[in-house]
């Protein structure tokens, strides 16, 4: 880890490099931001991982799926009352809004069902922020298909290298996290704003603009995760349309600061006290590809929950049933007790279905009881279920030894179910479905996105992933989604 540069006095040293003329200073050649943001402009032509119209139809999908959640609701009415010049449009309702206002709702949508990807072990979710700053901006400007794809590779990378110069080796753990911050937003902030401003035709300096102002507007804190309120869900919408926001500031002038990551007063100094991995956020650009380690999720719940509900899967495949079930304890890694098992009483009797999402004893319940879907499913999580409460209130979370040592590398967890005859049923499993250790099959993947845009007609969803996998423009993909 690095510390940050810190000058005596109250103002931080000269940017490397000469000033020039206009609105404001140049972007120095070595500054992190510069180097992020040149990588991102050779992003353009530069070879970029497969895979990432996958990204981009997983978005769709889950935007499809959570049209009808409240909080999508509840913003959706609210930026309809903005008006505004139509720009872009809102995935499934069609309504044209400017871009950052799309991309607000649209990122809304993307996070709200908490099913969206994951990068390891940086523990952020850069799809929902990245891809839908990249739709608005890509159906604003009037970008091609495959300058999409490229400028979401291009955010994606910089969103998870991000979040990796802020894990800690030795607490094994975000930083970010350890604070109660959202890696996801603010991170996918600075990220989006980079594939936001290559669709919007910046060169290297100008993204490097849009960065260094993306970079005031990032926020997201965590504790709806542990006690309630659905205003997680807004989080990679903000992200988005503070994303798109910034590139557009950036292009008609407005300028950021040179030292906007590494800087006295900058993002690291704000978020991790300076400390951060230089060579995690800048070793091997374009070589090493942090994007390559995103992971779907095969479950609409907080991914610290999967290992559990693994394992409850599988002891209920052998014959399991909740009827027999006396007591439960599921053993998790010790970090991520805080978020699935913290409050206990909260978590044992969550108040809301959303809220269960980020319970390690509802969603194994779930499990047991049978889900939908990959094995547990949206519709398991429409409203409370009296049956899944009952069996919940049976289920104690503590820390288990083998699960903290592979964390956050990989999600481990051990069930030991007490059946009411007095037998003890076992299942472990050291990394959670859909990891790079067990990754989801095409067919697993196709099946989440037939399922998640089931309100379509069954052609006009295969039109749309079709289309997507062709690299069809946004302004052609956005108009399938109705």
């Amino acid at each position: 880890m690095t510390t940050a540069d810190r000058p005596t006095g109250d103002t931080a040293a000269s940017p490397v490099g000469a000033a020039s003329g206009g609105a404001g200073p140049s972007v120095a050649v070595d500054t992190a931001v510069r180097r992020l943001a040149e990588f991102a402009a050779a992003c353009r032509e530069a070879d970029i991982p497969d895979g990432v119209p996958g990204r981009i139809l997983d978005i769709l999908g889950l935007a499809l799926a959570a049209q009808d959640d409240p909080a999508v609701r509840a913003v959706l009415a609210s930026v309809r009352r903005w008006g505004g010049t139509p720009e872009a449009t809102v995935i499934g309702a069609g309504d044209r809004l400017p871009a950052p206002a799309a991309a607000l709702v649209n990122g809304v949508m993307a996070h709200a069902l908490d099913f969206d990807d994951t990068h390891l072990p940086s523990v952020l979710h850069p799809s929902a922020s990245i891809v839908p700053a990249a739709l608005a901006a890509a159906e604003a400007t009037g970008a091609d298909g495959p300058s999409l794809v490229r400028a979401v590779a291009a955010g994606i990378e910089i969103c998870n290298r991000l979040g990796m110069a802020a894990y800690d080796r030795e607490l094994r753990n975000s930083v970010f996290f350890e604070r109660g911050l959202h890696a996801t937003s603010i991170c996918g902030t600075i990220g989006g704003a980079a594939a936001a401003g290559l669709l919007y035709g910046l060169d290297a300096a100008g993204i490097a603009h849009a960065m260094g102002i993306a970079a005031s507007m990032g926020a997201g804190l965590l504790e709806a995760n542990r006690t309630g309120g659905t205003v997680k869900k807004t989080h990679c919408g903000w992200a988005a349309h503070a994303a798109v926001s910034a590139a557009v500031f950036a292009a008609d002038g407005l300028t950021g600061p040179p030292t906007v990551l590494e800087g006295r007063f900058g993002f690291f100094a704000a978020y991790t006290s300076g400390v951060f991995d230089a060579d995690a956020l800048l070793g091997g650009l374009g070589e090493r590809w942090e994007l390559s380690r995103t992971v779907y999720k095969p479950y609409p719940t907080n991914h610290f929950t999967h290992p559990g509900i693994d394992c409850a899967l599988a002891l209920r495949a052998a014959g399991l049933r909740a009827a027999d079930v006396a007591s439960i304890e599921l053993g998790v890694a010790a970090p991520v007790l805080r978020t699935i098992a913290e409050p206990a009483a909260d978590k044992a009797r969550p108040q809301t279905a959303y809220h269960g999402k980020f319970s390690g004893p509802y969603t194994v319940a779930t499990a047991l009881l049978g889900g939908g879907g990959l094995g547990v499913g949206t519709a398991d999580f429409e409203r409370l279920d009296d049956a899944v409460l009952a069996l919940a209130a049976r289920v104690t979370c503590v820390a288990d030894e083998r699960a903290t040592e592979l964390f956050p590398n990989a999600f481990a967890a051990v069930l030991r179910v007490r059946t009411a005859d007095g037998r003890l049923v076992e299942h472990r499993v050291d990394a959670s479905r859909g990891s790079e250790a067990y990754p989801l099959a095409p067919a697993d993947l196709d099946l989440k996105f037939q399922l998640n845009a089931s309100g379509l007609p069954t052609s006009r969803a295969a039109e749309l992933a079709a289309a997507v996998r062709a690299q069809q423009p946004a302004s052609h993909l956005l108009p399938l989604t109705r």
